[in-house]
């Protein structure tokens, strides 16, 4: 047994099944050893940021992190910005990236870079293997530092030599940590506001405290007391839809969350962090939340938060009140020229029960999010660091990790252009991934920006850098490229159509909205 025996076998004795790879000369050993292992699901990226974005969709929905193999620096350094949005989002990844053998990188051959360094900037947790006896331990580490609550990125940089190494060393796994226990104090001081200051105070959520059991004791809490709920501008995973408590988000625009602030006493915070403006604009504040706003944590991303609604429920006495949750109902069937509101209907009306949302359309996830609040019953996800290009890997890893559940993909077409390999990995494994592509020519969200910063109409040269036309992308081309069969439609009644197909069959398919 060689050291990279050794981290197939300590990484399938953690659970840890699957391996999204783009592989180089360094990882060769460990590609092999990948080889031996029949349990290990290996998944080839065509760019390393497919590979990050695929392990953040399966980190989200699997609860465990998926392995990524990444070739030295520039191999990691190409996946950097889906890392970025994993980090940021409290998802559980775990980084391998190759490096030269220890004894060679004295010479300073081409591809010798600073892999602690880069690593470093996206990740929570890093360690170079010191040699093949080393392995195993590392491994173990790195594996329950990526699951840290609520997910973290552990990044273990594996030198040649430790991979062809001999060792004889496998350890024992070691049981995932546990969430904190909730802190007293914060449950009163938290009961202590809702009961000053009822409808003024808002629940602020994240993380767990947007599914299941949490979610719905947070429901009970606001309709006893009054209390609003809202989740964060952007999440990991909502569970939403009929038969689930409804929930807004923060507004994207600052000016817009600040008034919608304007009357909150008292913001408790479970699972989520205070709310910041996306960018500084000139004459806008930085925070919407005022100086007249007491912001209390009731549980940090780290804590058991459904353990702490419980416990807040209990203080304040709410029994087994009835929440009011959205409703099922129809989507549209208007017929005219597409919009974005128009797809959003059709999405929301024929979406199926169970199924996962992945939503990057930037500037069309309003409407998108509005109109799917009373869809069937769903995982959404959404682009949780800003960095554009996580929505088509995020929908591969999210099949991978349940293969069983309908992803639907909501794309806008320049951020798709950013990792539109996802489409080749999706029909080699034959991913149930229905992709809409939003196409609107344009960085539309950068047209709104341009206008929002205060600074002048986009002229010629603004244009140039912020409009996808001459030529104009075709996406059914590019799909056929990647083997996945598309469509392009123009108008309501066809996109209705064919998404209602597209939905009844399985295997990717991709449709091109143009709006």
């Amino acid at each position: 047994m060689n050291g990279a025996d050794a981290l197939c076998e300590t990484l399938l004795a953690h659970g840890i099944d699957t391996c999204f790879a783009n592989p180089g000369t360094s990882e060769m050993h460990f590609v092999s050893a990948l080889d031996r292992q029949p349990g290990m699901r290996c998944i080839l990226g065509l760019f390393e940021g497919v590979v990050t974005g695929a392990a953040d969709g399966y980190g989200r929905m699997a609860d465990r992190p998926a392995a990524t193999l990444l070739h030295l620096g520039p191999g990691l350094g190409n996946g950097l910005a889906n890392l970025h949005n994993a980090k940021r989002g409290g998802s559980p990844v775990l980084n391998i990236v190759g490096d030269h053998a220890t004894y060679h990188l004295k010479y300073d051959a081409p591809l010798t870079s600073d892999i602690a360094a880069i690593s470093g900037a996206v990740s929570d947790w890093v360690r170079s293997i010191a040699d093949a006896d080393s392995v195993s331990g590392d491994t173990r580490d790195a594996i329950y530092a990526a699951m840290q609550p609520p997910g973290k990125v552990a990044t273990l940089i594996l030198p040649a030599d430790a991979a062809w190494g001999d060792t004889d060393i496998v350890v024992q796994p070691q049981a995932a940590p546990a969430r904190r226990a909730p802190d007293e104090n914060a449950i009163r001081a938290a009961a202590k506001a809702i009961r000053a200051d009822g409808p003024a105070t808002t629940l602020l959520l994240g993380d767990m405290a947007l599914r299941g059991e949490a979610l719905e004791t947070a429901g009970r809490i606001a309709v006893a007391t009054g209390a609003r709920l809202l989740a964060e501008q952007s999440n990991k995973r909502l569970e939403r839809g009929a038969g689930r408590v409804a929930l807004d988000r923060v507004k994207y625009r600052v000016s817009d969350a600040t008034k919608e602030f304007a009357d909150t006493t008292s913001l408790i915070l479970v699972g989520a962090r205070s709310p910041v403006a996306f960018f500084a604009y000139p004459d806008q504040p930085s925070t919407p939340i005022q100086e007249h706003t007491d912001v209390i944590e009731l549980a940090d991303d780290a804590c058991d938060q459904a353990a702490a609604l419980a416990m807040l429920a209990d203080e304040l006495g709410v029994g087994n009140v009835v929440v009011p949750q959205a409703v099922l109902r129809e989507g549209t069937r208007a017929e005219g020229t597409l919009t974005v509101a128009a797809v959003a209907e059709a999405i929301a009306g024929l979406l199926p029960e169970n199924a996962i949302i992945v939503d990057e359309a930037i500037t069309g996830g309003r409407a998108l999010y509005a109109a799917t609040q009373d869809a069937a019953p769903h995982d959404y996800l959404q682009l949780t660091g800003g960095a554009i290009g996580s929505g088509m890997p995020m929908a591969t890893g999210a099949a991978v990790a349940c293969p069983d559940r309908k992803v639907i993909s909501v794309e806008a077409d320049g951020s798709g252009m950013y990792t539109l390999q996802a489409l080749w990995t999706q029909a080699r494994e034959n991913l149930d991934v229905v992709t809409v592509i939003l196409s609107n020519r344009s960085y539309a969200i950068l047209h709104a920006e341009l206008k929002d910063v205060g600074a002048n109409k986009a002229g010629k040269n603004a244009s140039l850098m912020l409009d996808l036309d001459r030529p104009e992308l075709d996406w059914c081309a590019l799909a056929k490229g990647a083997g996945v069969e598309s469509a392009r439609v123009n108008t309501i009644q066809d996109f209705y159509k064919l998404l209602a197909t597209a939905m009844k069959r399985r295997g990717p398919f991709m449709i091109e909205a143009v709006l």
